[in-house]
């Protein structure tokens, strides 16, 4: 009888054949045994060779390779790919050029499988900096388990999200949206759920928001939402992607769903839109109709 998988990675990539690399480099040292999760690279048209790297970790990892034209900025349907593809009852988003530390993907499966319900689970990610190359200095990608407790003693590149969970508590079931800070650089879903509320809307194609408006759907569908500092990630530094596109995504989310809550999107600090929903009494569970659960 073959092992049952616990998780499926699904790492989106676009021509970036050396972070990419650090990535499956750090899936290879994870500590839940390789016959326990599997990889999906889902490539958004790359021309870097990125297939030939891919190719040459199949001895090492559970993987998988999937491949869609470059017609643009299109992670949504390249993660959707994978979301399609996954085997496993957990699916776990990881963002090309971020490295997991040795216990991340045992830490999100243990999350998911402690829950009756279903989870959807933020990683906490070390290494975003305003000083791209300080932070590439303080990064070993052969060490990301030493990197991380290096960073944590000297208290450098935490998590941007930490100012957040200071102020609102670390019990993100609580808060009214928590799916505000559910980012796809390091973090897990019930994969039953995710598509039953509708995959990644391919409407976004543009840089932002799209891991924002699944969470919000796995919100409204029932999905209890949890930090695990101990599915931790290192951002490694990368050139920006133009983030003014963003703004129009906040206002294409807000739009869409139009609601008291979401309208707040486009116009507000997303740290601060908890803050304003209490201040207003804005409260989602009746302004904001649970989805109806299919999975």
């Amino acid at each position: 009888m073959n092992r049952q998988l616990r998780c499926t990675v699904i790492v989106p990539t676009y021509n970036r054949v050396n972070l990419l690399r650090h990535t499956l480099d750090s899936l290879v040292g994870q500590d839940l045994p390789r016959e326990d999760f599997e990889v999906i690279v889902a490539d958004d048209g790359s021309s870097d060779g990125t297939r030939a790297l891919v190719d040459s970790y199949q001895d090492r990892l559970t993987l998988r390779y999937r491949f869609q034209q470059d017609k643009g900025f299109r992670v949504a349907a390249a993660r959707n790919m994978g979301l399609r593809d996954a085997r496993a009852a957990v699916s776990v988003f990881v963002d090309s050029g971020v490295l997991l530390g040795s216990g991340a993907l045992a830490a999100h499966c243990a999350a998911h499988e402690a829950s009756a319900g279903p989870v959807a689970v933020i990683g906490y990610v070390w290494g975003f900096a305003d000083d791209a190359q300080a932070a590439a200095e303080s990064i070993d990608p052969g060490d990301p388990d030493g990197t991380i407790r290096r960073l944590a003693r000297e208290g450098r590149f935490p998590d941007v999200r930490e100012w957040y969970y200071d102020r609102y508590g670390e019990q993100l079931w609580k808060l009214a949206a928590p799916w505000l800070v559910y980012w796809t650089c390091n973090a897990s879903a019930n994969t039953a759920q995710a598509r039953a509320v509708g995959l990644f809307d391919e409407a976004f194609q543009s840089w932002g928001g799209e891991d924002v408006d699944l969470a919000y759907r796995l919100h409204r569908g029932g999905a209890t939402f949890l930090l695990s500092r101990d599915a931790a990630g290192i951002h490694h530094p990368h050139p920006k992607e133009d983030i003014r596109s963003a703004k129009a995504n906040h206002h294409y989310f807000a739009a869409k769903y139009d609601t008291p809550i979401t309208r707040l999107r486009p116009d507000h600090d997303i740290f601060l839109i908890e803050e304003e929903i209490r201040t207003r009494g804005l409260l989602p569970d009746h302004l904001e109709p649970a989805l109806e659960r299919k999975f």
